[in-house]
């Protein structure tokens, strides 16, 4: 059966949710090879580079499953300076990174909202225009998401995390700034005011199913998303959901396992179904497993997101507990992607923006 699954054009639901549960090594090896072989078809065998300076790690959110919550007293507060950010910026522009993702805690105050503005026009200065620009800064109001494009924001991440509004809720406080609908909302924003648009899930969440994770890939269907950046859920101790999941032996290698492997099966699965938009092998992958970022472009994913935050400030930005390359700096962070991606036979599109093939085929 799985043979003719993986030979079909088009995937129904209870295709998707078979191949979800799939759990021999030599049948989601197969998954992965067909991935892989789609991936080559429809985006081909090279990994985007998006420069990421993680400028700030104050947020107004409380999620019960990040970091740098707003209720984490134990988080040491920064802000990097417009002139660390342009810096980090030029130093990408000048090793042929393509594009830069310009990522913090929500906050929606006029003074940010501004500070972004000016730092989006500043890194297309410093780079003559050739910088891509991806930014992963929240949620906003229409008219902030459009002065932001206009400046030169081309592409934005927002996460919806899960599309099971239950689950949603679980994992979110119960109060007027955590809203679902509101999350939806602002990606369909988004995209009517022309930005690529880029979304993803948690993986491996504590009461999420098979068919959730299913549901996850239609919503990114229905939404006719451009991006996918998702990974494998880390715990966090200094988070309500971190500490449940420590309590109630939920954090055990076999675990982690479990989750890293659903991480690959939803980017593998994710590939078959969607075919020509972008997906991350993210650092959530490696957090799991040394080689997870590897593994990941190898089941068909083709943007990575090296971290070229000014060092200082790279410990201070952990969303979950043992996040890889915080000791490195941006050369070693570099050197060490590249080899990662030339060890599976894939390149680097180096000075390429890598855009999604799904944008460019819907706008041109």
């Amino acid at each position: 059966m799985l043979e003719q699954i993986l030979e079909k054009e088009s995937l129904t639901k209870d295709d998707l949710i078979y191949l979800m549960k799939l759990t021999k090594q030599d049948d989601l090896n197969k998954l992965y090879e067909k991935a892989y072989s789609i991936k080559e078809k429809y985006v081909g065998r090279k990994a985007y580079y998006r420069g990421l300076i993680e400028f700030s790690n104050r947020c107004v959110k409380n999620c019960y499953y990040c970091g740098i919550r707003s209720g984490n007293e134990n988080v040491e507060r920064f802000d990097m300076s417009g002139d660390e950010i342009i810096k980090m910026a030029k130093w990408a522009y000048e090793n042929n990174y393509g594009s830069v993702t310009l990522q913090s805690g929500e906050r929606q105050d006029k003074n940010f909202e501004k500070f972004v503005k000016d730092m989006i026009l500043d890194i297309k200065k410093v780079s003559d225009g050739k910088l891509g620009l991806t930014l992963c800064l929240g949620e906003q109001t229409e008219d902030i998401y459009r002065e932001w494009f206009e400046a030169g924001g081309h592409r934005y991440l927002l996460r919806i995390e899960t599309t099971n509004e239950e689950l949603y809720k679980v994992i979110h406080p119960d109060n007027n700034i955590h809203s679902f609908q509101k999350r939806v909302d602002c990606l369909k924003t988004l995209k009517k005011i022309g930005y690529q648009v880029g979304t993803g899930v948690m993986i491996g969440l504590p009461g999420q199913t098979e068919e959730d994770l299913v549901n996850d890939i239609l919503f990114f269907e229905e939404m006719d998303i451009d991006m996918i950046g998702m990974g494998p859920y880390v715990v966090h101790k200094d988070t309500p959901l971190g500490k449940d999941v420590i309590n109630n032996d939920l954090n055990t290698e076999e675990e982690k396992y479990k989750r890293f492997v659903l991480g690959l099966k939803m980017i593998a699965i994710t590939r078959l179904y969607l075919k020509d938009v972008n997906i991350a092998a993210t650092t959530a992958l490696q957090a799991l497993n040394p080689l997870g970022r590897e593994l990941g472009l190898k089941a068909g994913a083709n943007i990575l997101m090296p971290i070229i935050t000014i060092e200082e400030h790279r410990e201070k930005y952990q969303l979950y507990d043992n996040k890889p390359c915080i000791d490195d700096n941006a050369e070693e962070c570099k050197a060490c992607l590249t080899g990662r991606v030339s060890s599976i036979g894939d390149i680097v599109g180096y000075g390429e923006w890598g855009d999604s093939p799904h944008f460019k085929r819907k706008n041109f």
